[in-house]
């Protein structure tokens, strides 16, 4: 790396602290102020740091018109979409991508399990509100009384036995998602169907996205499903650190293959 382009690029960061002078500047990047000037009046000529009359400097506006371009430009679903097909095929079981947006919680990426059973879900299709997994973690994260308000004026439907039978059970069960940092619906919409997620973190530390791993009880049964919580973690943080910029962890290790389930008929779909 350029060192000027590196010690330029070193009192962005500084300057995130707060307004400082030539003499710190200098300090910290451990250059003569005469270098430091000029690395300033160069970050200032593009708008990047901005100096103020009482000759300290800060960030400039134009950065922050450029970190704001880039988080628009960010597409969850192509970041997110590599990491999902690596998933998959490490568990074989179905895994979605889902976000919130206008009061609703909807799929905008699946990759199909290996397997003969299917599931009827569909990319750009609400999920079930009250008992998905990905639902619970997207509303989980948000501020208490929006996440109250949503959950008031729900409907909440008895899919099964273990559907959630009101708000107050809801709100309970966000309490535990937003603690845990992780959701399940074991059977809660489909009896036969479990589901495991993690949520996405953007650059801003919020969460944007939530990604599950789903298979029938045929296939894998609910603690099974639950044992693939680390590796669903992992990539979960593996997406979050591209989002960021962050530098993302090793990959886990591969899984053995998931075998089909025996007596599968293969044109057989299972509800979501």
């Amino acid at each position: 790396m350029s060192q000027t382009v590196d010690r330029a690029l070193s009192i962005l960061p500084l300057l995130a602290e707060g307004p400082a002078g030539l003499e710190q500047v200098a300090g910290r990047l451990g250059v003569h102020k005469s270098t430091a000037l000029r690395l300033l009046r160069t970050l200032h000529a593009h708008g990047l740091v901005y100096r103020q009359q009482d000759q300290r400097y800060r960030l400039g506006a134009r950065l922050f018109a450029l970190a704001q371009q880039a988080v628009e430009a960010l597409d969850v679903r192509e970041i997110a979409h590599p990491h999902l097909a690596e998933l998959n095929a490490r568990t074989g079981h179905t895994v979605h991508l889902a976000v919130y947006e206008q009061g609703e919680v909807v799929y905008i990426d699946k990759v199909e399990s290996t397997y003969p059973v299917r599931m009827y879900s569909r990319i750009g299709r609400p999920v079930a509100i009250t008992v998905a997994a990905v639902a619970k973690l997207l509303l989980a994260d948000l501020p208490e009384p929006e996440r109250r308000a949503v959950a008031e004026r729900l409907e909440y439907p008895r899919y099964t036995a273990r559907s959630t039978p009101d708000a107050a059970a809801f709100l309970a069960e966000l309490a535990r998602v937003r603690e845990q940092g992780w959701a399940a619906d074991l059977g809660g919409h489909e009896e036969s169907i479990n589901c495991l997620g993690v949520p996405l973190h953007g650059p801003d530390g919020r969460v944007c996205a939530a990604m599950s791993v789903s298979a029938p009880n045929v296939v894998v049964s609910a603690g099974d499903l639950l044992k693939l919580r680390p590796l669903v973690l992992r990539t979960a943080e593996a997406v979050s650190a591209e989002l960021s910029g962050a530098v993302p962890a090793p990959a886990a290790p591969p899984l053995a293959p998931v075998p089909p389930p025996a007596d599968t008929d293969p044109f057989e779909e299972a509800p979501e």
